[in-house]
């Protein structure tokens, strides 16, 4: 299965900065639906002697009748620079962080206007939702 899929990258670029490498990546995958981002950044960690765990792929798009699937790839430095430099979002995709837990957007709109309607203390009693009806 792994020797079907051919991985290209182009447009390489070292970016000092923010201590990675970073390219566009091209994945040749007949007879195969698609490779997991998994499979993928252990690929390209190969190729490019790096720690598989260092390595982000995001945007990846198969193109239409499939075999071929494009994205990008960032190899840093080390998995510390990874953790600075990542969106937190992708940091929770590779097991790095947790996701934050708050309440749905709408309950969080309730919540603030039902604040708006009182003054000091009673804040604290506003933001607990309120059951009877005036």
């Amino acid at each position: 299965m792994s020797d079907s899929v051919t991985v290209r990258t182009r447009k390489f670029l070292r970016n000092p900065l923010l201590q990675r490498k970073q390219m566009v990546v091209d994945v040749l995958h007949p007879n195969l639906a698609n490779i997991s981002k998994s499979d993928l950044r252990q690929k390209i960690a190969k190729m490019y002697k790096a720690d598989a765990e260092a390595v982000s792929v995001f945007k990846l798009q198969t193109q239409y009748g499939g075999g071929k699937t494009t994205g990008f790839a960032l190899i840093y430095d080390s998995v510390d620079s990874l953790k600075k430099f990542e969106p937190h979002y992708r940091l929770v995709r590779y097991g790095m962080a947790s996701k934050i837990e708050k309440a749905s957007r709408q309950q969080r709109k309730q919540k603030k206007n039902r604040m708006k309607e009182v003054r000091g203390t009673a804040k604290n009693k506003a933001a607990t939702k309120d059951k009877k009806k005036k």
